[in-house]
């Protein structure tokens, strides 16, 4: 059986009534540009995240540079952040001319190693005051160990910016509390690129905060800076969520914890599978129940040959990939920030040892049980 990494038909067939009729709405008010779609949405999603406001933005990357640009984030300044992260986590500070410093993961959750955040700033005591934002990654749809980040953070006086691209709905499990991802740092990044949990029909992205006078900022950033007509306080971006993506995202919503407890049926399906071989699923920091399962990431014997295996699930019709074959600072355009290899272990040897198989919602029983024979049916 062929079985795709991500199928977002039946997603969109089971709203396509829905669907189609706000676009149409949209379509027919001629108001395509930000309006009370957008305005709807964010509402909404400051509810789901439990924070105080709400941006929308083009994209999960503008989110982060949009987040960056309000802290004034610029030439001379330090931002500690993940090799092991999409491009853009990193991405977004050089265009600032700002510099990415990589803290190793921790080697089973593959998130910012608090302990190795805390070892930077000892070994670094020159550069604290060039610190001018630590963004953890909420990697997989599982929460970084955040009230240990925050507590480095609070000791140095550094903002924390949450890059939850891949997690809006995880919940962390913290000292005060649960907590939603995105609601803990001043900031939470979202995307809503088509193949995240909650995904529109291009790009999209959301800036969370608590912070009534930065929520102000971003608003004014995501316009040119302009507030009121014409007037610009500040040198922002045109980085405006658009209304027929706001107004899909809207129906989506409502079915979003839904198709999260699918995601982790799908994944307890593959844990009771894998128990007992030398395969290792995602490690569960917390409950299960916290976890959405953006990814999920299969962890191969020490010494597989990988290609070797994702040759077998292609031949099977499995469908796979893997996030991320290159750790941030081995990457050709990060070369002038003076790496190497060997200089972040963890978050290079997990690059070279993962494989994502399919865990979407939608995945049948037979479809389930298709990638797991599939799996099984290799030798390491």
């Amino acid at each position: 059986m062929n079985v795709p990494l991500l199928d977002l038909g039946p997603q969109y067939r089971a709203l396509k009534t829905e669907i189609d009729a706000v676009v149409l709405e949209v379509l027919a008010s001629t108001q395509y540009v930000m309006g009370p779609k957008v305005d709807a949405l964010e509402d909404e999603v400051a509810e789901y995240s439990g924070t105080k406001h709400a941006v929308g933005v083009t994209s999960g990357t503008d989110a982060l540079l949009m987040v960056l640009m309000g802290l004034n984030v610029g030439p001379g300044d330090i931002v500690l952040s993940t090799p092991y992260t999409f491009f853009a986590t990193a991405g977004t500070i050089a265009r600032l001319n700002a510099t990415p410093a990589f803290v190793d993961i921790d080697p089973q959750t593959f998130n910012l190693d608090p302990a190795k955040l805390q070892q930077w700033f000892d070994e670094n005591p020159d550069k604290h005051a060039q610190v001018k934002a630590i963004m953890p990654v909420h990697l997989f749809g599982q929460c970084a160990d955040m009230d240990a980040i925050l507590a480095v953070a609070n000791q140095y006086g550094v903002p924390v910016i949450e890059d939850a691209a891949q997690a809006i709905g995880a919940i962390y499990p913290g000292k005060d509390g649960e907590r939603n991802a995105g609601a803990m740092g001043l900031a939470g990044c979202f995307s809503f690129f088509p193949s995240k949990n909650l995904g529109c029909v291009g790009d999209g992205g959301m800036v969370v905060t608590n912070d009534d006078a930065f929520a102000d900022t971003l608003r004014r950033l995501r316009n040119h800076g302009m507030e009121p007509k014409y007037y610009h306080s500040m040198i922002g971006g045109n980085f405006r969520l658009d209304p027929l993506q706001a107004a899909v995202l809207s129906v989506k919503l409502p079915h979003l914890d839904g198709w999260h407890e699918q995601r982790r049926v799908n994944a307890t399906h593959y844990d009771e599978a894998f128990t007992g071989t030398a395969l290792q699923g995602p490690h569960l920091a917390y409950e299960r129940r916290h976890h959405i399962y953006n990814q999920y990431t299969l962890t191969l014997p020490e010494g597989s040959d990988r290609d070797a295996f994702r040759a077998h699930l292609s031949e099977r019709g499995i469908g796979h990939d893997v996030y991320y074959p290159m750790s941030l600072h081995e990457q050709e355009c990060f070369e002038y920030l003076g790496y190497t290899q060997g200089d972040f272990p963890v978050s290079e040897a997990i690059s070279h040892s993962t494989v994502a198989l399919p865990i979407y919602p939608d995945l049948t029983e037979d479809m389930r049980d298709s990638v797991i024979e599939a799996v099984l049916g290799f030798e390491f």
